[in-house]
């Protein structure tokens, strides 16, 4: 159930905190957010890292999935992006649910999950589907065609009309997985996190974050590490849920008329009639 008074990050945890224990959750943000993330996930539990500065989204990604692999190098691991919309939330949670289970079958895969578009939208990512693979509970798996992110109008027109998800970001992994897709893909990155890896716990792990961030290079996970590894990618197709990426504001007005709410905002200043 969505209500106002929760952040967005408060209602991801929510999400994460419905399949494992708060202990097992590695939260990252930016070092200016976290003041404020500390002071929402108080008595939470779980690890917060804050990244010493923005390098985009790769990082972003394998910056806590050393600390998960530091604590357990064989976990499955679950990335949510923390500004997305969803409901009912509780069919999403089984809908990760059964990504979890299949990647046990799927060890070497990653598992995205991709909503059905409902109109055409030129800042999200494309999900072209190629092979069917199986299905689970009242969703379907797909093997990933190919990605396309922030297309133009005609092309992601075209797109829509087609088999095609939107990209929710969400992804299901084994870390090993992830970490030997990531030194084939992105060496200079992964090769900076390895030194971070041992420090983990200790003394000296705070120094050698900051130090690691001095030469982080930028790059986003979907452009530079997703799309050259579509080959092991498959895609769980999520029914019945109403998935929005919050990145724009007249996209919660949106999602709110969706759902039967009406903003506690003037609408006009979001550009919505």
């Amino acid at each position: 159930t969505f209500t106002g008074t929760r952040s967005m990050l408060q209602h991801t945890v929510d999400r994460a905190d419905a399949l494992t224990p708060p202990t097992h959750r590695v939260t990252v943000v930016s070092a200016s957010q976290e003041e404020t993330a500390r002071s929402q996930l108080h008595d939470r539990g779980g690890v917060l890292v804050a990244q010493p500065a923005n390098c985009d989204t790769a990082p972003g990604v394998f910056l806590p999935l050393t600390y998960v692999r530091a604590a357990d190098p064989d976990a499955t691991v679950v990335i949510y992006p923390s500004d997305h919309f969803v409901h009912p939330e509780e069919q999403l949670v089984e809908a990760v649910r059964h990504a979890v289970c299949a990647i046990n079958l799927l060890e070497d895969q990653l598992i995205l999950l991709g909503i059905k578009p409902d109109g055409v939208d030129l800042d999200y990512g494309y999900i072209q589907l190629d092979r069917y693979v199986a299905g689970y509970g009242p969703h379907s798996l797909w093997h990933v065609g190919r990605f396309v992110e922030k297309p133009k109008r005609r092309l992601a027109k075209t797109l829509a009309e087609g088999q095609v998800l939107w990209n929710t970001m969400i992804i299901v992994a084994k870390v090993k997985t992830l970490w030997k897709l990531g030194a084939k893909v992105l060496p200079s990155m992964m090769d900076l996190f390895e030194t971070l890896l041992p420090t983990v716990g200790g003394a000296r792990e705070a120094q050698v974050l900051t130090r690691l961030y001095e030469t982080m290079p930028k790059q986003n996970f979907s452009m530079d590490f997703l799309e050259h590894v579509f080959h092991k990618v498959s895609v769980l197709d999520v029914k019945d849920v109403l998935w929005s990426d919050w990145g724009r504001p007249k996209r919660i007005v949106q999602s709110l008329r969706k759902i039967g709410k009406v903003p506690a905002f003037p609408t006009e200043l979001v550009g919505v009639a």
